[in-house]
C-alpha cells in the first residue's frame, strides 16, 4: 500500500536532487547539462563575495526570527485562549473568521493589504487621519523601516487561525480529570493553563518548534515577493528565495541561483539536526 507514496516521494523529491551538480558547474543551455564545465566551488565564493550577500542573509534571518518569536506563539496563545471560552456559538464564530484568510492566496491577501495601505482612500489612512494621528496620507508601502512590520502582521494574521488546530486538538485530549483535581485544589483557570495545559502540549510545541528552526531560513517567497514590489524596499525584503528568483530565473543565471539555493539547503538540514539534538534531552524529538 506505500509502494505509490514512496514512487511519488522518489520521483518529487530524490530524484531532482541530481540537478544540485548545476551548482558546480558553468552550466550553459546550449551544451546542455551533462557537456557543462565543472567550476568547483567558484559559484559559492561568487555569492559569498556578491555586495548583496550580507543585506540578503540579514533580511533571511532578521525576517525569518520575527516570524518565528511572534508567529510561532501567536497561535499557541489563541489555542488556549479559545479554550476558555464557553459560548460555543462564540467560539465557532471566532474559528471560522481566524481560519478563513488561511485559505485566501497571497494575491488576494497582498492586494488587500495594498489597497488598505494606499495613499489613495486607503482605509488606514482615512482612519489615521480622522483621529489626526497624521495629516498627509503615507505611503506605507514605500517607507522600508515599516516594511518588515507590515509583513510579520500580515503574516500572523493570515496563518495564526490554521495554525492554532493542532494546539485545539492536542488540548482536546487532555484527560478532563486533571483540570477537575486542580480545581478542588483550589487553582484558578489561568493557574491551570500554566501547570495543566501547557505541559500536557509541551511534546507538540516542541516537534513545532524543531521544524520551525529547522526553516529559519525560509523567510517567505510569495508574501514578499507581492507586498515589496517597490525596488526602494529592496534592501530590507530581498531574501535568499527572492534572490534566487531574481537572479536564477530573471538574470538566467541557473548555476549561481542552484549554489545559493544549495547553501540555504545544507544550513537548514543543519539546524534541524541541531534542534532535534536539543530537543531529545527532554524526550521529544523527531527522530
Amino acid at each position: 500500500m506505500i509502494i505509490p507514496g514512496i514512487i511519488c516521494v522518489f520521483i518529487f523529491s530524490y530524484a531532482p536532487m541530481y540537478g544540485v551538480l548545476m551548482a558546480f558547474k558553468n552550466y550553459d543551455l546550449f551544451k546542455g547539462f551533462s557537456a557543462s564545465p565543472w567550476v568547483g566551488i567558484k559559484q559559492f565564493e561568487t555569492f559569498f563575495h556578491a555586495p548583496e550577500f550580507s543585506y540578503v542573509l540579514r533580511n533571511t534571518l532578521c525576517i525569518s526570527m520575527l516570524k518565528l518569536l511572534i508567529g510561532f506563539p501567536a497561535p499557541i496563545i489563541l489555542a488556549l485562549m479559545l479554550n476558555e471560552v464557553r459560548f460555543m456559538a462564540f467560539k465557532r464564530i471566532i474559528q471560522t473568521v481566524t481560519y478563513l484568510p488561511h485559505f485566501l492566496s497571497w494575491v488576494i491577501v497582498s492586494g488587500f493589504v495594498v489597497s488598505m495601505l494606499a495613499t489613495d482612500n486607503g482605509s488606514l489612512n482615512m482612519l489615521l487621519q480622522e483621529v489626526h494621528l497624521i495629516q498627509e496620507p503615507i505611503n506605507w508601502l514605500s517607507v522600508p523601516s515599516y516594511f518588515w512590520t507590515i509583513l510579520i502582521s500580515t503574516n500572523v494574521w493570515k496563518d495564526v487561525g490554521f495554525a492554532s488546530i493542532v494546539y485545539l486538538a492536542a488540548i482536546a485530549g487532555i484527560d478532563p480529570q486533571l483540570f477537575e483535581a486542580a480545581s478542588i485544589d483550589g487553582a484558578g483557570r489561568f493557574r491551570q493553563i500554566f501547570v495543566i495545559t501547557i505541559p500536557s502540549i509541551l511534546p507538540v510545541i516542541i516537534i513545532f518548534m524543531i521544524l520551525a528552526i529547522g526553516n529559519i531560513l525560509n523567510a517567505g517567497f510569495d508574501d514578499i515577493l507581492l507586498l515589496a514590489r517597490n525596488p526602494i524596499l529592496r534592501n530590507v525584503s530581498d531574501v535568499i528565495d527572492t534572490y534566487v528568483y531574481r537572479v536564477g530565473v530573471m538574470n538566467s543565471r541557473y548555476s549561481y541561483a542552484t549554489a545559493v539555493g544549495l547553501f540555504k539547503s545544507l544550513i537548514s538540514v543543519a539546524l534541524l539536526t541541531f534542534a532535534n539534538r536539543l530537543a531529545r534531552r527532554s524526550g521529544n524529538s523527531l527522530w
